[in-house]
C-alpha cells in the first residue's frame, strides 16, 4: 500500500458547501414540519442537532472519498454513493449525540436525514449539470506513439470519457510506418523526424501532447522541450503499465527523480492520520480495559498454569518487519515445543497457520462439559477473544492497528508463497476481514489471502469503521472463535 496526499474536499469545494448548505436546510425544514417556529439555531433545545451534523460533514469531507470521481459519476453511481455518505454521516455523528448524552428525537432526525437526502442527490447532479454547460471547449490534444499503439490510443482516450473534454487533433510517429494505414482515421499523422514537424504545429492549436512510451519507439527529448517551450502541457504514459490492471498507479519521487509508481492501493495523509487517531484512540480505551482483565483472569490463569499470565510471541508485521505481539497466556508454557507434534491436526492446508479442534496446549482443556467440549479458563479467554486484548499495548507503540491483517508467525512467513505476502502490506489488526468471515470455518489458508487481499486493495476509514462494528457483534456472539 502507497501513501500520497491529495485533497479532494478542496478541490470540490462548491459540492462540498451545497452538501453543507442543505444539511442545514434541511433541519429548519424539519424544525418547521414538526411545528415549530422561528430559526432552529435560536432554539438552545435543537440547534445542537445541525452544529453536530455539520461537524461531522467537515471531518467526512476531510477523510473520505465521498468526492472522488464526483464529476463523472452518473446518477445511479451518485445515489449509491449518497446513500453511503449519509450513512457515514449518521454514524459518526449518532455515536458522538449517544456518547454525549445529547437529547434527540430518533423521528426527528430521520425526517432531517431524509429531506437532507432528497434535497443533496438533486443539488449534486444540478451543479454537475452547471459544471458541464459551462466547461471551455474542448482541449486539443497531439498523441505521440509508435505505430503499434496509434489505433489503441484513439480507442483507449475514446472510450474513457476523456473524449467529452479532449479531441485528438493530430498523430506524431516515433518509428518509421506506413502513413496510408492511417487514412481511415481523419486524423493527420505526421513523423517526429520530419523537419516541418515544428513548423506544422504552430499552425495547429495544441494544448496538450499526451506521449505513449513503447519500446518500438525511442522517447522524443529534444521535441518535448520544444513543445515545454511553446507552453504546452504534456502527459507521460507507458504502455507497459495497462498490463498491471490489478494495481494502482501515481506519480511520486524518489530522492531527485521522478517515478511512476504501482501500488495495491494508495492512501492519503489525512485518513493514514485518521486511521492512526483511531488506533490511539482505541489502544488508550483497550489498554485500560486490559489493565482490568488482568486483575479479573490473571490469578485464575496463574493457578492454573503457574507462569506469566503475558504471552509475548515474535510475529511478521508490516513489508515484513518483526515486533513482539502480547496476549493474554491460554496455553500452558510448553505449547510451541508441543505444536510440531500435532500438525498433524492442522485444519488449515499446507501449515501456512495453524488451527485445529480442541487443542490440548490451551490450559484447562482437560476439563469438558456435558457435551464433550472442553471448558477450561484457557477455553473460556479465547472463545471470548479476552486473549487478543494485550494487543492493544501493540497497537499504542504502532506496531499494529486496531483493523488489518492478521500477523504470522516467522515460521509461517518463511513457508508463504510471494502472491501470500499481500498480506502484511498493512500494518496487522486485532481484526480484520478475515476475523469477521468466520475465521475457525475457513480450512483453506488461500481463502484467507482472498480476503486479507481485499481489505488491503479496498481500505479505506468506513471499511475499518464496518469492520469494528462487525467485530463486536462477531465477539458477542461468540461467533468464529476457537
Amino acid at each position: 500500500m502507497h501513501r500520497r496526499g491529495e485533497d479532494n474536499a478542496l478541490r470540490h469545494l462548491d459540492f462540498t458547501v451545497i452538501d453543507i448548505f442543505l444539511m442545514q436546510l434541511s433541519f429548519m425544514l424539519m424544525y418547521w414540519a414538526t411545528g415549530h417556529r422561528g430559526i432552529i439555531y435560536l432554539d438552545p433545545t435543537y440547534r445542537i442537532q445541525p452544529i453536530i451534523f455539520f461537524s461531522g460533514q467537515m471531518a467526512l469531507g476531510l477523510f473520505s472519498d465521498c468526492y472522488d470521481g464526483i464529476l463523472v459519476r452518473d446518477k445511479h453511481e451518485e445515489f449509491i454513493v449518497m446513500l453511503r455518505y449519509t450513512f457515514e454521516v449518521w454514524l459518526l455523528c449518532g455515536v458522538f449525540v449517544i456518547l454525549a448524552n445529547i437529547k434527540a428525537k430518533l423521528p426527528q432526525l430521520l425526517m432531517a436525514t431524509l429531506f437532507y437526502f432528497d434535497l443533496a442527490f438533486f443539488g449534486r447532479e444540478f451543479n454537475k449539470f452547471l459544471h458541464r454547460r459551462s466547461r471551455p471547449d474542448r482541449r486539443h490534444v497531439l498523441v505521440v506513439t509508435s505505430s503499434d499503439q496509434v489505433r489503441r490510443a484513439i480507442l483507449k482516450i475514446n472510450h474513457s470519457g476523456a473524449a467529452d473534454d479532449h479531441e485528438i487533433m493530430g498523430i506524431c510517429l516515433t518509428d518509421d510506418a506506413e502513413l496510408g494505414q492511417f487514412s481511415d482515421l481523419n486524423i493527420p499523422v505526421l513523423y517526429i523526424t520530419d523537419p516541418n514537424l515544428l513548423p506544422t504545429l504552430t499552425t495547429w492549436w495544441i494544448d496538450d501532447v499526451f506521449v505513449l512510451s513503447t519500446e518500438k519507439g525511442g522517447y522524443p527529448k529534444e521535441l518535448m522541450e520544444d513543445f515545454l517551450t511553446m507552453g504546452m502541457t504534456i502527459h507521460y504514459s507507458l504502455s507497459v503499465l495497462d498490463d498491471f490492471n490489478f494495481a494502482k498507479t501515481d506519480v511520486d519521487s524518489l530522492g531527485d527523480y521522478k517515478v511512476i509508481t504501482n501500488s495495491t492501493h494508495f492512501i492519503t495523509d489525512r485518513a493514514a492520520f485518521m486511521k492512526r487517531s483511531m488506533d490511539i484512540a482505541g489502544g488508550l480505551a483497550g489498554s485500560f480495559v486490559t489493565i482490568l482483565l488482568a486483575f479479573v483472569i490473571g490469578p485464575v490463569i496463574y493457578i492454573k498454569s503457574p507462569g506469566p499470565i503475558f504471552f509475548k510471541q515474535k510475529r511478521v508485521g508490516l513489508n515484513g518487519k518483526f515486533f513482539y505481539m502480547y496476549k493474554f497466556r491460554s496455553m500452558y508454557l510448553d505449547a510451541e515445543e508441543r505444536k510440531a507434534e500435532l500438525m498433524a491436526k492442522n485444519k488449515i492446508k499446507d501449515g501456512l497457520m495453524f488451527k485445529m479442534d480442541d487443542d490440548p496446549r490451551i490450559i484447562g482443556s482437560e476439563k469438558k462439559g456435558k457435551d464433550g467440549k472442553p471448558r477450561g479458563i484457557g477455553n473460556f479467554i479465547r472463545n471470548t477473544s479476552i486473549d487478543e486484548f494485550p494487543q492493544f499495548f501493540n497497537v499504542l507503540k504502532g506496531d499494529m492497528s486496531l483493523v488489518g491483517t492478521r500477523p504470522p508467525t516467522i515460521d509461517e512467513w518463511n513457508n508463504y508463497a510471494p502472491r501470500h505476502r499481500v498480506r502484511m502490506a498493512v500494518k496487522p489488526g486485532i481484526t480484520g476481514m478475515w476475523q469477521v468471515s468466520g475465521r475457525s470455518k475457513i480450512t483453506d489458508f488461500e481463502q484467507v489471502v482472498a480476503l486479507d487481499k481485499k481489505y488491503v486493495e479496498n481500505w479505506s476509514p468506513l471499511l475499518d469503521i464496518r469492520i469494528l462494528l462487525k467485530t463486536v457483534k462477531v465477539v458477542l456472539n461468540h461467533d468464529g472463535a476457537s
